[in-house]
C-alpha cells in the first residue's frame, strides 16, 4: 500500500481522502492557500504546506508548487479529488515523470475523454449511444447554423472542453444560436484556454443520470451502479441520490453495459463517472460526458454498496487487489445527497461569510461530509460547496425522511445557505414521486 499520500485540493474532499487514507495507515500531506489556513482539513493531516495565495491558479491550480511540497514532505502519491487539477492531463503525466503515484486514471484517458467532440466519437465506435450532435467542432457561427438545421432545434451549445456545468446554453432558433455560439465560444477561450464548441440535439424534458466505473489493477472495468442527478441549477447537481427512481430494470442493464464499453473504450483504470441523458418518454440514453476524476457525489455510491471508493482508488493506484468482491457485489437500499452550498436559496447566488453557527445533523443512516467548521470564513475564492448530507434509508421513502430531518437538524448561521430550498425539495410532489427532470428547479422557482 502507498504510505505518504498529498492531497492536492481542498475542503469537505481533503478531508474525505484524508480520513480513508490515515485509516489505512498512510502518512498525509495537505496543501493549502493563505485563504485555507484555518480549515479543518489543514489540521486534520500529519503534515500541511502553504502552496499560496487565495487564486487558484497560484495555488491549487499551481502545479509547480504542488510538485515542490510534494518533494519537501517525501509524498509517495498525490490524490488530485476533483476539479483543480484532478483532470489535467499534463499534470498527471508529470506527477508519474517525477517517479510519483497518480491516483486517478492514466494521462491518455484523461486526454481522451477531456475533449468532448474527441469523447464523443469515442464512445460512438465503442457503440455508446450518442445524442445527435456535431462530430467536429463548430468553428464559425455559419458552421454552427449549418450543423443546427440537420440536428434540429433546440440545440445545446458546448464548450468542448468544458465540463462541470460550465460552458453551456441552449439555442432555439437561429438568432438564439448566433448569440449563443459568440458567448459559449468566448467563455470556453476565457475559462478553458480553449474555444472549441460542439452541439448537441438539447432535450428539454430529460434526466441525468449517470454510472460510477473503475477500472481495476488487471484491466477489468465495473460498474457500480447508477445515480440521478437531475435536481440542477444552472446546469450543475444539487441533490444525487441511487438508484435513480426513472430506471427499469432493462435500462439499467443496458445503461451500465454501455457504461463498461465506455471504460473498456480508453484502458480505463480508477474511479471515474459515465453522465448520460436518459429521456423517460422513449426509455432511450446518450452518452454525455466521462469525468476522468472521483466524483463529489461518489458518497451515494458508497452508502449503497457499503463500499469505500477512495479506499478503492488508493488500491488500483498502487497495483493492489479491491477490498471487495467485485462478483458479490449489489445495490441495497436508497441513498440520496444533498449539496450544503453557500448561496441565497431562491436566486442560488453565492453568499460567503463567516460561520457563526454550525450544529451539523447526526443519526441512523445519516452521513455529513464538511469542508469547514463553526469559525471558519467561507471566501468568494472557490466553489460554495460547504458540505454534503448524504442519507441511508431500506428503501426511497425512508432516505427521502431522512434528508428531511437532517436539514431540519443542520444549524448553519453566517454565510447564506440553501437549507430552506432543500427544506422545500424533500416536501415537492414530484421530487416525492420520483417523477422528476432537469427542469425540475426551474419550475419551484
Amino acid at each position: 500500500m502507498i504510505e505518504s499520500l498529498l492531497v492536492a485540493n481542498r475542503g469537505e474532499i481533503a478531508r474525505r481522502i484524508i480520513r480513508t487514507a490515515r485509516g489505512l495507515g498512510i502518512r498525509t500531506i495537505a496543501v493549502y492557500s493563505e485563504a485555507d489556513a484555518e480549515l479543518p482539513f489543514v489540521r486534520e493531516a500529519d503534515e500541511a504546506v502553504c502552496v499560496g495565495p487565495a487564486n487558484p491558479a497560484e495555488s491549487y491550480r499551481n502545479a509547480e508548487a504542488i510538485l515542490a511540497a510534494a518533494k519537501q514532505t517525501g509524498a509517495q502519491a498525490i490524490h488530485p479529488g476533483y476539479g483543480f487539477l484532478s483532470e489535467n492531463a499534463d499534470f498527471a503525466r508529470t506527477v508519474a515523470a517525477s517517479g510519483l503515484i497518480w491516483v486517478g486514471p492514466g494521462a491518455e484517458a484523461i486526454t481522451a475523454m477531456g475533449d468532448k467532440i474527441n469523447a464523443r466519437n469515442l464512445m460512438a465506435a465503442a457503440g455508446v449511444p450518442v445524442a445527435p450532435g456535431t462530430a467536429d467542432p463548430a468553428v464559425t457561427v455559419e458552421a454552427a447554423l449549418a450543423a443546427a438545421e440537420e440536428i434540429g432545434y433546440p440545440v445545446m451549445v458546448k464548450a468542448a472542453a468544458g465540463g462541470g456545468g460550465m460552458g453551456m446554453a441552449v439555442a432555439n432558433d437561429a438568432a438564439q444560436l448566433t448569440a449563443q455560439y459568440e458567448q459559449v465560444r468566448g467563455f470556453a477561450e476565457r475559462t478553458f484556454g480553449d474555444g472549441s464548441v460542439l452541439l448537441e440535439r438539447y432535450f428539454p424534458r430529460v434526466r441525468h443520470v449517470e454510472v460510477q466505473i473503475l477500472g481495476l489493477a488487471d484491466g477489468t472495468v465495473l460498474a457500480l451502479g447508477e445515480r440521478e442527478c437531475s435536481v440542477q441549477r444552472r446546469n450543475q447537481k444539487l441533490v444525487e441520490e441511487s438508484p435513480s427512481p426513472a430506471l427499469t430494470p432493462e435500462q439499467r442493464e443496458k445503461l451500465l453495459a454501455a457504461a463498461v464499453r465506455a471504460g473498456e473504450a480508453v484502458g480505463y483504470r480508477n474511479a471515474g463517472t459515465v453522465e448520460c441523458l436518459f429521456d423517460p418518454a422513449t426509455g432511450d440514453f446518450f452518452f454525455l460526458e466521462m469525468n476522468t476524476r472521483l466524483q463529489v457525489e461518489h458518497p451515494v455510491t458508497e452508502l449503497v454498496f457499503g463500499i469505500d471508493l477512495v479506499e478503492a482508488q488508493l488500491r488500483v493506484a498502487a497495483g493492489l487487489p479491491v477490498q471487495f468482491e467485485p462478483s458479490t457485489l449489489a445495490s441495497q437500499g436508497h441513498a440520496i445527497e444533498l449539496r450544503i452550498n453557500a448561496e441565497d436559496p431562491k436566486r442560488f447566488l453565492p453568499g460567503p461569510g463567516a460561520i457563526k453557527t454550525w450544529v451539523e445533523p447526526h443519526g441512523e443512516g445519516v452521513r455529513v461530509d464538511s469542508g469547514y467548521a463553526e469559525g471558519n470564513v467561507v471566501t468568494p475564492s472557490y466553489d460554495s460547496l460547504m458540505a454534503k448530507v448524504i442519507v441511508y434509508g431500506a428503501d426511497r421513502a425512508e432516505a427521502i425522511a431522512r434528508a428531511k430531518a437532517a436539514v431540519d437538524a443542520f444549524e448553519l448561521i453566517g454565510p447564506k445557505n440553501n437549507l430552506p430550498f432543500f427544506a422545500e425539495l424533500m416536501d415537492n410532489a414530484e421530487f416525492v414521486s420520483g417523477d422528476y427532470d432537469t427542469g425540475l428547479v426551474s419550475r419551484m422557482r
